[in-house]
């Protein structure tokens, strides 16, 4: 994702330094970066190291690395701030994180393995989910640390599968997003196993017609995480989407504030998640 959002300055042009300025005004004293309070969180902070990259800007590692190391091996952390930590920590160019520390992040992560061999928010839940499960799967790669049991984690994944090409988050369900959808078709490329025919075609279906695409079937608006994931896996699935990317443009274009971007058109508050989707967004348009 980071190396086709560097992409994005093609089209931000001008209004590259705009973005770098309101991704540098996201962190606070502490180092971590803001929530829509304006309190410290990790997940923030990912979007905000992530976007500062995407625009090969230095990032304040000075500050941000301190708060990185208050949090130690993540626990007491919920899954999703856990996979945060990881991500942060893989940003960080000057000084990588101490073995014992890469260590421990993973066995609080190992900790959410479910017996199907996913992962989930709970403890020895019997199914994983989509999601948990490419964050863990995303937080092991960026610790550079080995995951066991990919095949029970394909089985997990195509367990989700609902004969449409779109994916339930977890087993059983039988509601599909475009964002769950993309992370199951990108975990499976990356396991390399097949994704489903129809997939592509699903995803293409969300495209909404002034821009964008909708989260999910009776969705009214399109939304930026949507977009940016729906592109990603279309791009990834080689599947041509040359007929509205203006469409997209525009949408993408009717998000901007000056300074960064919100998340939808019933959005007002821009910040650093949607901002970094933004530019995952204008790096596909860009290609």
């Amino acid at each position: 994702m980071l190396q086709v959002a560097r992409l994005a300055p093609n089209l931000l042009q001008e209004a590259r330094d705009s973005v770098e300025e309101f991704l540098r005004s996201q962190f606070n004293e502490d180092g971590g970066a803001k929530d829509r309070s304006g309190n410290s969180d990790l997940y923030y902070s990912v979007f905000a190291l992530e976007g500062l990259l995407a625009l090969r800007a230095e990032i304040p590692e000075d500050s941000v690395r301190p708060y990185l190391e208050s949090f130690g091996d993540g626990e007491g952390l919920d899954l999703v701030h856990l996979a945060c930590l990881a991500r942060c920590l893989a940003a960080l160019r000057t000084r990588t994180p101490s073995p014992d520390q890469i260590d421990g992040i993973c066995r609080q992560l190992t900790l959410h393995r479910s017996r199907d061999g996913g992962f989930a928010k709970g403890i020895e839940e019997d199914h994983g989910t989509v999601y948990d499960t490419f964050l863990c799967f995303g937080a092991f790669q960026d610790l550079e640390r080995p995951l066991p049991g990919m095949e029970e984690i394909s089985r997990c994944v195509k367990s989700c599968e609902l004969g449409t090409g779109a994916f339930a988050n977890e087993k059983g369900r039988s509601v599909s997003t475009v964002p769950t959808t993309s992370a199951a078709a990108t975990l499976l490329r990356h396991l390399d196993q097949p994704v489903p025919d129809k997939t592509g075609e699903w995803l293409k279906k969300k495209a909404h017609s002034q821009g964008g695409f909708v989260a999910a079937d009776g969705v009214p608006m399109p939304d930026l995480l949507s977009t940016a994931t729906a592109l990603h896996t279309l791009s990834g699935l080689k599947v041509n989407f040359e007929d509205i990317k203006d469409n997209c443009l525009d949408f993408v274009d009717s998000l901007w504030t000056g300074k960064a971007f919100c998340g939808s058109w019933a959005d007002e508050a821009q910040d650093s998640e949607y901002t970094y989707y933004a530019l995952l967004a204008l790096g596909h348009l860009s290609l």
